[in-house]
Protein backbone atom coordinates (compact mmCIF):
# COMPACT_ATOMS: atom_id res chain seq x y z
CA UNK A 1 0.00 0.00 0.00
CA UNK A 2 2.88 2.36 0.77
CA UNK A 3 3.94 2.55 -2.89
CA UNK A 4 0.33 2.98 -4.04
CA UNK A 5 -0.10 6.17 -1.99
CA UNK A 6 3.50 7.36 -2.41
CA UNK A 7 3.67 10.82 -4.03
CA UNK A 8 -0.13 10.79 -4.32
CA UNK A 9 -1.54 11.12 -0.82
CA UNK A 10 -4.92 12.31 -2.11
CA UNK A 11 -8.09 11.35 -0.30
CA UNK A 12 -9.41 9.31 -3.24
CA UNK A 13 -6.14 7.31 -3.30
CA UNK A 14 -6.64 6.35 0.36
CA UNK A 15 -10.24 5.34 -0.40
CA UNK A 16 -9.07 3.24 -3.33
CA UNK A 17 -6.49 1.53 -1.13
CA UNK A 18 -9.36 0.35 1.12
CA UNK A 19 -11.31 -1.04 -1.81
CA UNK A 20 -8.49 -2.37 -3.99
CA UNK A 21 -5.73 -3.53 -1.65
CA UNK A 22 -7.44 -4.99 1.41
CA UNK A 23 -7.04 -8.63 2.48
CA UNK A 24 -10.79 -9.20 2.58
CA UNK A 25 -12.25 -12.22 4.36
CA UNK A 26 -15.81 -11.14 3.54
CA UNK A 27 -17.57 -8.81 1.14
CA UNK A 28 -18.76 -6.45 3.87
CA UNK A 29 -16.31 -3.62 3.14
CA UNK A 30 -17.54 -3.49 -0.45
CA UNK A 31 -21.16 -3.50 0.71
CA UNK A 32 -20.56 -0.75 3.25
CA UNK A 33 -18.63 1.38 0.76
CA UNK A 34 -21.41 1.16 -1.85
CA UNK A 35 -24.01 1.88 0.82
CA UNK A 36 -22.21 5.02 1.99
CA UNK A 37 -21.84 6.33 -1.56
CA UNK A 38 -25.55 5.87 -2.30
CA UNK A 39 -27.05 7.06 0.98
CA UNK A 40 -28.69 10.45 1.50
CA UNK A 41 -25.76 12.34 2.99
CA UNK A 42 -27.58 15.54 3.97
CA UNK A 43 -26.87 14.59 7.58
CA UNK A 44 -23.39 13.44 8.56
CA UNK A 45 -24.77 11.27 11.35
CA UNK A 46 -26.09 7.93 10.07
CA UNK A 47 -27.70 5.47 12.46
CA UNK A 48 -27.23 1.73 12.18
CA UNK A 49 -30.98 1.51 11.54
CA UNK A 50 -30.53 3.71 8.46
CA UNK A 51 -27.52 1.72 7.27
CA UNK A 52 -28.91 -1.74 7.87
CA UNK A 53 -31.27 -2.43 4.96
CA UNK A 54 -29.24 -0.76 2.18
CA UNK A 55 -26.12 -2.56 3.45
CA UNK A 56 -27.83 -5.96 3.72
CA UNK A 57 -29.48 -5.63 0.31
CA UNK A 58 -26.08 -5.04 -1.31
CA UNK A 59 -25.00 -8.42 0.07
CA UNK A 60 -28.33 -10.02 -0.85
CA UNK A 61 -27.98 -8.89 -4.45
CA UNK A 62 -24.53 -10.45 -4.80
CA UNK A 63 -25.68 -13.68 -3.16
CA UNK A 64 -28.13 -14.14 -6.03
CA UNK A 65 -25.28 -14.61 -8.51
CA UNK A 66 -22.53 -15.86 -6.19
CA UNK A 67 -23.33 -17.63 -2.90
CA UNK A 68 -19.72 -17.29 -1.74
CA UNK A 69 -19.50 -13.95 0.11
CA UNK A 70 -17.22 -14.96 2.97
CA UNK A 71 -14.07 -17.07 3.18
CA UNK A 72 -15.16 -18.94 6.32
CA UNK A 73 -17.49 -21.90 6.09
CA UNK A 74 -20.53 -20.20 7.62
CA UNK A 75 -21.96 -16.87 8.79
CA UNK A 76 -25.18 -16.11 10.64
CA UNK A 77 -25.54 -12.80 8.84
CA UNK A 78 -25.06 -14.38 5.40
CA UNK A 79 -27.65 -17.01 6.35
CA UNK A 80 -30.20 -14.29 7.11
CA UNK A 81 -29.45 -12.57 3.79
CA UNK A 82 -29.99 -15.87 1.98
CA UNK A 83 -33.23 -16.41 3.87
CA UNK A 84 -34.43 -12.97 2.78
CA UNK A 85 -33.66 -13.83 -0.85
CA UNK A 86 -35.69 -17.02 -0.42
CA UNK A 87 -38.60 -15.08 1.15
CA UNK A 88 -38.19 -16.97 4.43
CA UNK A 89 -37.83 -13.69 6.38
CA UNK A 90 -39.13 -10.18 5.67
CA UNK A 91 -37.40 -6.79 5.55
CA UNK A 92 -38.08 -6.07 9.21
CA UNK A 93 -36.34 -9.29 10.29
CA UNK A 94 -33.45 -8.69 7.89
CA UNK A 95 -33.00 -5.16 9.28
CA UNK A 96 -33.13 -6.40 12.88
CA UNK A 97 -30.49 -9.08 12.28
CA UNK A 98 -28.27 -6.74 10.24
CA UNK A 99 -28.19 -4.21 13.09
CA UNK A 100 -27.40 -7.08 15.46
CA UNK A 101 -24.83 -8.99 13.34
CA UNK A 102 -23.91 -7.20 10.12
CA UNK A 103 -21.67 -4.46 11.46
CA UNK A 104 -19.80 -6.36 14.18
CA UNK A 105 -16.45 -6.30 12.35
CA UNK A 106 -16.72 -4.15 9.24
CA UNK A 107 -17.03 -0.77 10.97
CA UNK A 108 -13.96 -1.50 13.10
CA UNK A 109 -11.95 -2.87 10.16
CA UNK A 110 -13.03 -0.54 7.36
CA UNK A 111 -10.05 1.84 7.55
CA UNK A 112 -7.44 -0.86 8.16
CA UNK A 113 -5.35 -1.71 5.08
CA UNK A 114 -2.37 -4.04 5.39
CA UNK A 115 -1.99 -3.42 9.15
CA UNK A 116 -2.11 0.36 8.71
CA UNK A 117 -4.99 2.77 9.18
CA UNK A 118 -5.82 5.24 6.41
CA UNK A 119 -7.48 8.63 7.04
CA UNK A 120 -11.01 8.04 8.31
CA UNK A 121 -14.10 8.50 6.15
CA UNK A 122 -16.40 8.04 9.14
CA UNK A 123 -16.09 7.95 12.92
CA UNK A 124 -17.56 5.12 14.97
CA UNK A 125 -20.20 6.45 17.39
CA UNK A 126 -21.88 3.12 18.14
CA UNK A 127 -20.94 3.41 21.80
CA UNK A 128 -22.71 6.79 22.00
CA UNK A 129 -25.86 6.53 19.88
CA UNK A 130 -25.50 3.47 17.60
CA UNK A 131 -24.39 5.50 14.61
CA UNK A 132 -21.45 6.52 12.46
CA UNK A 133 -20.44 10.09 11.65
CA UNK A 134 -19.27 10.93 8.13
CA UNK A 135 -16.08 12.99 8.17
CA UNK A 136 -14.89 15.85 5.98
CA UNK A 137 -12.72 13.30 4.18
CA UNK A 138 -15.83 11.54 2.94
CA UNK A 139 -17.47 14.72 1.67
CA UNK A 140 -14.22 15.77 -0.02
CA UNK A 141 -14.12 12.34 -1.66
CA UNK A 142 -17.63 12.79 -3.05
CA UNK A 143 -16.68 16.23 -4.40
CA UNK A 144 -13.69 14.72 -6.24
CA UNK A 145 -15.70 11.85 -7.75
CA UNK A 146 -17.27 14.02 -10.44
CA UNK A 147 -17.50 11.11 -12.90
CA UNK A 148 -19.06 8.71 -10.34
CA UNK A 149 -16.29 6.20 -11.06
CA UNK A 150 -15.87 5.00 -7.47
CA UNK A 151 -19.08 2.97 -7.28
CA UNK A 152 -18.15 1.09 -10.45
CA UNK A 153 -14.67 0.40 -9.09
CA UNK A 154 -16.16 -1.07 -5.90
CA UNK A 155 -18.53 -3.30 -7.86
CA UNK A 156 -15.75 -4.49 -10.15
CA UNK A 157 -13.38 -5.30 -7.29
CA UNK A 158 -16.23 -7.09 -5.47
CA UNK A 159 -16.92 -9.30 -8.49
CA UNK A 160 -13.24 -10.11 -8.92
CA UNK A 161 -12.89 -10.92 -5.21
CA UNK A 162 -15.93 -13.20 -5.04
CA UNK A 163 -14.76 -14.96 -8.20
CA UNK A 164 -11.34 -15.52 -6.61
CA UNK A 165 -12.76 -17.24 -3.53
CA UNK A 166 -15.36 -19.31 -5.37
CA UNK A 167 -13.74 -20.73 -8.51
CA UNK A 168 -12.11 -24.13 -8.21
CA UNK A 169 -9.12 -23.63 -10.48
CA UNK A 170 -5.48 -24.26 -9.68
CA UNK A 171 -4.00 -20.73 -9.17
CA UNK A 172 -1.10 -21.65 -11.45
CA UNK A 173 -3.59 -22.21 -14.27
CA UNK A 174 -5.94 -19.31 -13.59
CA UNK A 175 -6.19 -16.80 -16.43
CA UNK A 176 -8.48 -13.81 -16.69
CA UNK A 177 -8.94 -13.06 -20.38
CA UNK A 178 -9.95 -9.86 -22.13
CA UNK A 179 -12.78 -9.68 -24.66
CA UNK A 180 -11.90 -6.68 -26.84
CA UNK A 181 -15.30 -6.45 -28.54
CA UNK A 182 -17.41 -6.47 -25.37
CA UNK A 183 -14.86 -4.71 -23.17
CA UNK A 184 -15.20 -7.36 -20.49
CA UNK A 185 -12.93 -9.64 -18.50
CA UNK A 186 -13.80 -13.32 -18.22
CA UNK A 187 -12.35 -16.66 -17.20
CA UNK A 188 -12.78 -20.19 -18.49
CA UNK A 189 -13.45 -22.90 -15.91
CA UNK A 190 -12.15 -26.46 -16.15
CA UNK A 191 -15.41 -27.51 -17.80
CA UNK A 192 -14.73 -24.89 -20.52
CA UNK A 193 -17.62 -22.78 -19.26
CA UNK A 194 -17.05 -19.03 -19.70
CA UNK A 195 -17.70 -16.81 -16.66
CA UNK A 196 -18.03 -13.09 -17.35
CA UNK A 197 -16.51 -11.30 -14.36
CA UNK A 198 -16.50 -7.53 -14.86
CA UNK A 199 -15.81 -4.62 -17.20
CA UNK A 200 -12.17 -4.11 -18.11
CA UNK A 201 -12.52 -0.33 -17.66
CA UNK A 202 -14.12 -0.67 -14.23
CA UNK A 203 -11.46 -3.11 -13.06
CA UNK A 204 -8.43 -1.11 -14.23
CA UNK A 205 -9.50 2.45 -13.42
CA UNK A 206 -8.84 2.41 -9.68
CA UNK A 207 -5.29 1.15 -10.09
CA UNK A 208 -4.62 4.18 -12.33
CA UNK A 209 -6.34 6.38 -9.73
CA UNK A 210 -8.96 7.57 -12.20
CA UNK A 211 -6.43 9.15 -14.54
CA UNK A 212 -5.08 8.57 -18.04
CA UNK A 213 -2.12 6.17 -17.89
CA UNK A 214 -0.01 8.52 -20.00
CA UNK A 215 -0.83 12.20 -19.41
CA UNK A 216 -2.61 11.79 -16.00
CA UNK A 217 -5.69 13.74 -17.07
CA UNK A 218 -8.87 12.78 -15.20
CA UNK A 219 -10.91 10.22 -17.12
CA UNK A 220 -14.42 8.77 -17.00
CA UNK A 221 -15.25 5.08 -17.37
CA UNK A 222 -18.84 5.84 -18.40
CA UNK A 223 -19.68 5.78 -22.08
CA UNK A 224 -20.95 8.99 -23.61
CA UNK A 225 -19.02 11.44 -21.42
CA UNK A 226 -16.70 13.98 -22.96
CA UNK A 227 -13.76 12.45 -21.09
CA UNK A 228 -14.71 8.78 -21.54
CA UNK A 229 -11.50 6.75 -21.69
CA UNK A 230 -10.29 4.15 -24.17
CA UNK A 231 -8.81 0.75 -23.35
CA UNK A 232 -5.36 0.98 -24.92
CA UNK A 233 -2.72 -1.64 -25.68
CA UNK A 234 0.51 -0.36 -24.13
CA UNK A 235 2.39 -2.39 -26.74
CA UNK A 236 0.39 -1.69 -29.92
CA UNK A 237 -2.11 -4.18 -31.26
CA UNK A 238 -0.23 -3.97 -34.55
CA UNK A 239 2.34 -6.36 -33.02
CA UNK A 240 -0.20 -9.16 -33.25
CA UNK A 241 0.70 -9.31 -36.96
CA UNK A 242 4.25 -10.16 -35.84
CA UNK A 243 3.06 -13.16 -33.79
CA UNK A 244 2.95 -11.30 -30.47
CA UNK A 245 0.12 -13.40 -29.05
CA UNK A 246 0.28 -11.83 -25.57
CA UNK A 247 -0.81 -8.40 -26.83
CA UNK A 248 -4.44 -8.76 -25.69
CA UNK A 249 -3.56 -9.97 -22.18
CA UNK A 250 -4.53 -7.94 -19.12
CA UNK A 251 -0.93 -6.98 -18.27
CA UNK A 252 -0.73 -4.98 -21.54
CA UNK A 253 -4.03 -3.10 -21.15
CA UNK A 254 -4.17 0.45 -19.79
CA UNK A 255 -6.80 3.19 -19.76
CA UNK A 256 -6.02 6.22 -21.87
CA UNK A 257 -7.75 9.51 -22.60
CA UNK A 258 -8.91 9.90 -26.19
CA UNK A 259 -6.26 12.51 -26.99
CA UNK A 260 -3.40 10.24 -25.95
CA UNK A 261 -4.83 7.19 -27.66
CA UNK A 262 -6.10 8.62 -30.94
CA UNK A 263 -5.94 12.42 -30.89
CA UNK A 264 -3.91 14.69 -33.19
CA UNK A 265 -0.68 13.87 -31.32
CA UNK A 266 -1.91 10.49 -30.10
CA UNK A 267 -0.05 7.25 -29.64
CA UNK A 268 -1.95 5.13 -32.20
CA UNK A 269 0.37 2.23 -33.18
CA UNK A 270 3.53 3.64 -31.63
CA UNK A 271 5.47 2.32 -28.66
CA UNK A 272 5.56 4.61 -25.59
CA UNK A 273 8.79 6.06 -24.29
CA UNK A 274 10.71 3.61 -22.10
CA UNK A 275 10.04 5.78 -19.05
CA UNK A 276 6.49 4.41 -19.13
CA UNK A 277 7.72 0.83 -18.83
CA UNK A 278 8.38 1.28 -15.11
CA UNK A 279 4.89 2.72 -14.76
CA UNK A 280 3.42 -0.38 -16.43
CA UNK A 281 5.45 -2.53 -14.04
CA UNK A 282 4.08 -0.57 -11.05
CA UNK A 283 0.49 -0.77 -12.28
CA UNK A 284 0.80 -4.53 -12.76
CA UNK A 285 2.25 -4.85 -9.26
CA UNK A 286 -0.77 -2.99 -7.86
CA UNK A 287 -2.94 -5.63 -9.51
CA UNK A 288 -0.79 -8.35 -7.95
CA UNK A 289 -1.11 -6.76 -4.50
CA UNK A 290 -4.87 -6.87 -4.88
CA UNK A 291 -5.92 -10.39 -3.98
CA UNK A 292 -8.25 -11.43 -6.77
CA UNK A 293 -7.91 -13.41 -10.03
CA UNK A 294 -5.94 -10.63 -11.73
CA UNK A 295 -3.13 -11.29 -9.25
CA UNK A 296 -2.69 -14.87 -10.42
CA UNK A 297 -3.27 -13.86 -14.03
CA UNK A 298 -0.51 -11.22 -14.05
CA UNK A 299 1.91 -13.55 -12.25
CA UNK A 300 1.19 -16.40 -14.66
CA UNK A 301 1.59 -14.11 -17.67
CA UNK A 302 4.65 -12.06 -16.69
CA UNK A 303 6.59 -13.90 -13.98
CA UNK A 304 6.50 -15.06 -10.36
CA UNK A 305 9.10 -12.65 -8.96
CA UNK A 306 9.70 -8.92 -9.35
CA UNK A 307 12.90 -9.59 -11.26
CA UNK A 308 11.10 -12.03 -13.57
CA UNK A 309 8.50 -9.37 -14.36
CA UNK A 310 11.10 -6.65 -14.95
CA UNK A 311 12.99 -8.95 -17.33
CA UNK A 312 9.77 -9.94 -19.11
CA UNK A 313 8.75 -6.33 -19.79
CA UNK A 314 12.23 -5.24 -20.85
CA UNK A 315 12.59 -8.17 -23.25
CA UNK A 316 9.13 -7.47 -24.67
CA UNK A 317 10.00 -3.79 -25.10
CA UNK A 318 13.25 -4.57 -26.91
CA UNK A 319 11.62 -7.09 -29.23
CA UNK A 320 8.64 -4.83 -29.95
CA UNK A 321 11.02 -1.96 -30.76
CA UNK A 322 12.79 -4.14 -33.30
CA UNK A 323 9.47 -4.86 -35.03
CA UNK A 324 8.24 -1.24 -34.98
CA UNK A 325 11.44 0.80 -35.33
CA UNK A 326 11.32 4.56 -34.90
CA UNK A 327 13.74 7.38 -34.22
CA UNK A 328 11.88 8.36 -31.08
CA UNK A 329 9.25 6.74 -28.90
CA UNK A 330 5.88 8.35 -28.21
CA UNK A 331 5.24 10.71 -25.28
CA UNK A 332 2.14 12.81 -24.53
CA UNK A 333 2.10 16.35 -25.82
CA UNK A 334 1.01 17.65 -22.40
CA UNK A 335 1.13 16.28 -18.84
CA UNK A 336 -1.60 16.95 -16.25
CA UNK A 337 0.15 15.43 -13.24
CA UNK A 338 2.97 13.22 -12.05
CA UNK A 339 3.31 9.72 -13.43
CA UNK A 340 1.58 6.82 -11.68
Amino acid sequence: MKRFVENDAEIDTFWRSIILLGNNVASYKFALAKTLINLDKSSSSISLDELALPFAKQVCEHLKSNPKQITSSSSQFINYCSQFNDSVINEAKLKEQTVKLGFNNVIDAFHNVRKSEVPRFFDDNRHINRSIELTDNFYNLMDKDKYNNLEHEIESRWRLWETAISVKINPNLLQIENDIESGSLYLIQDNKKRIDVTSSKDSLNGYQKGKCFYCRRNISIHSGNEDTCDVDHFFPHLLKHHDFEAIDKVWNLVLSCKDCNRGVSGKFERIPDISYLEQLYDRNNYLIESHHPLRETIINQTGKTSQDRISFLQAFYDLASSKIPSKSKWIPKQMFGDKL
